[in-house]
């Protein structure tokens, strides 16, 4: 990708980084739900965006570990941005470790669909998936 079509789409690198370090849009779909049904909506929506738009929602921030400014400033932004958001919705004890766990069985989700793009998690019924992966996570919300 050339620098003129990067300014071209984005205005600049900045804005670009900007971009790719956002999460607040993956956040608003993933807790688009009520309590009871949270687990199910944020595994559905995570499928379901994937083949969509051929992109995933949070994967990523994968690419953000190691060191460098840059790189914190993705992990910054995906800790705010998504998995405390998850942690505010949750009651009772250990809401911060239980966020974690969330976004750690999204991102394997994710992860997953990303690495094999024919295997099973790909190519399954949405719901199917849902029903045998939104348990455990919903395990996590109450």
């Amino acid at each position: 990708m050339s620098a003129a079509l990067i300014v071209k789409h984005f205005g600049s690198k900045e804005a670009l980084f900007e971009q790719v370090a956002d999460f607040s849009e993956a956040a608003q779909l993933l807790l688009g739900a009520p309590d009871e049904d949270l687990g199910r909506h944020a595994v559905l929506t995570l499928v379901n965006y994937r083949r969509e738009n051929g992109l995933d929602l949070l994967v990523r921030v994968i690419f953000a570990a190691g060191g460098g400014d840059e790189r914190a400033l993705i992990r910054e932004h995906f800790r705010d941005q998504v998995t405390r958001a998850f942690a505010a919705r949750l009651t009772g004890d250990d809401a911060g470790l239980r966020a974690e766990l969330i976004t750690a069985q999204l991102l394997g989700l994710g992860a997953v669909m990303s690495i094999d793009k024919t295997g099973p998690s790909t190519t399954a019924d949405p719901e199917t998936i849902a029903g045998l992966y939104a348990p455990a996570i919903q395990a996590l919300i109450h």
